[in-house]
């Protein structure tokens, strides 16, 4: 199992990736920038325990596999949260944000996952 400080360090890496993201891609929603910087905050909130703790330990699941199904739960999980809190906010779009913001931390993840297994 992960440690939590391991936990902490990649949910603080996933927000300020993702936040941003989907700030910026709502910037034409009637509701405010730190309002949509919440709700975002929140999304990765609800779904990154589960990708870190849940998903590695379900029987069955290894490697690649449990990576492909816990990263296709946060971004229909995260989709389905903006379209929710979002009521001017179409699904179709909604799917497109969180798709793009779990894309981008996905890569900078294994980007740095990357550059800390050359460092050591």
């Amino acid at each position: 199992m992960p440690a939590p400080g391991a936990w902490l360090v990649a949910f603080l890496i996933t927000v300020a990736v993702e936040a941003p993201i989907v700030v910026g891609l709502t910037r034409r929603l009637a509701a405010r920038a730190p309002r949509r910087f919440a709700l975002a905050v929140f999304a990765q909130l609800a779904t990154h325990p589960l990708v870190w703790f849940v998903f590695p330990r379900l029987v069955g699941l290894k490697g690649r596999t449990s990576l492909l199904l816990s990263e296709l739960w946060a971004w229909l999980a995260e989709a389905a949260f903006y379209a929710l809190v979002f009521p001017d906010l179409p699904a179709r779009r909604a799917l497109g944000i969180s798709a793009l913001a779990n894309g981008a931390s996905l890569a900078a993840g294994v980007l740095l996952a990357g550059l800390v297994r050359a460092a050591g």
